[in-house]
């Protein structure tokens, strides 16, 4: 079983300006990010707006990540879906195509108490064969559910293939006690406290804003496996200065248009969302350069 750890990238899904799926953007965005050494990709999440896409066109990303990566770092696919039905199609499908595992988010929009939050990924998870891990994702801000520790035994009893979670809100109470549950991983959401989720002992981070610029997110885990707390430390405060940069994940727009400026692929976002104008593309672009020449970085 592989398991989630490092800088795992939550890939966005290029489209071209007639609104299509842009394979040869997949392919060379997996490029960039592996040969900037990150240590896994996991697309089809939120800054890959999933449910802006068909279960179809999730399926095409998904293989086309698995595919064009080759082995070289593993591939997590986000299967969480508007319903229980589609959510177990894409878990089905992640796990015929080789990938690694995959993240699940909570049901969206309709509340759901303990019981049915237990029962969904009960479900979910026993549709994948039992060494095929599953991560729970809570974004709560953007779900409306959250997930509470309080779940996890219960849980994990049923679906013993349920190995971690990723938790992407401001919560280190919540966090902590993720982290008290025994043999279960926490993989921190939150790209601006990422040292500080490391430091308490979570495993990695799954970061949008890293795939705008991988260097200090990549440079600051490898420092804190290492040991290395002052570089850590140096590299953990370049990151943060990078994710306000690119309005820390809050319009994937800001992701899509830094990889253009760094020359990585040229694409589009799909409505309701737009593309940046020309003058915010444009002070994205003085920003990025400002950070590059500050902290030494060549393009």
């Amino acid at each position: 079983m592989v398991k989630m750890r490092g800088v795992v990238v939550p890939t966005v899904t290029p489209f071209t300006e007639d609104d299509r799926i842009d394979i040869k953007a997949i392919d060379k965005l997996v490029d960039y990010l592996i040969g900037k050494g990150v240590h896994g990709l996991y697309p089809c999440g939120s800054a890959g707006e999933m449910l802006k896409m068909t279960v179809s066109e999730r399926k095409t990303v998904a293989e086309e990540t698995v595919r064009h990566a080759a082995g070289r770092v593993p591939v997590f696919i986000h299967a969480g879906a508007a319903t229980t039905k589609d959510t177990v199609e894409l878990a089905e499908h992640a796990a015929a195509i080789g990938s690694q595992g995959i993240g699940v988010v909570t049901p969206q929009y309709f509340n759901v108490n303990d019981r049915e939050m237990i029962e969904f990924y009960r479900v979910v998870a026993s549709s994948v064969p039992e060494d095929f891990p599953v991560y729970l994702y809570a974004l709560p801000q953007c779900a409306v559910n959250d997930i509470h520790p309080r779940i996890i035994p219960e849980l994990r009893a049923k679906a013993p293939n349920v190995v971690g979670i990723k938790y992407s809100w401001t919560d280190f109470v919540r966090i902590k006690d993720f982290l008290l549950c025994d043999g279960f991983d926490v993989i921190i959401g939150l790209d601006r406290f990422i040292l500080p989720g490391l430091s308490m002992g979570c495993v990695g981070t799954v970061s949008g804003c890293s795939q705008a610029f991988p260097d200090p997110f990549v440079a600051q885990f490898n420092a804190f496996e290492r040991g290395d707390l002052e570089t850590a430390r140096k590299e953990f405060f370049k990151s943060v200065e990078l994710c306000e940069v690119v309005k820390a994940g809050g319009n994937t727009a800001y992701f899509k248009s830094a990889l253009k400026l760094n020359g990585v692929i040229d694409t589009h976002m799909r409505a309701p969302g737009l593309d940046l104008t020309v003058d915010e593309e444009k002070a994205l672009e003085a920003d990025l350069r400002a950070f590059k020449r500050r902290y030494g970085y060549t393009d």
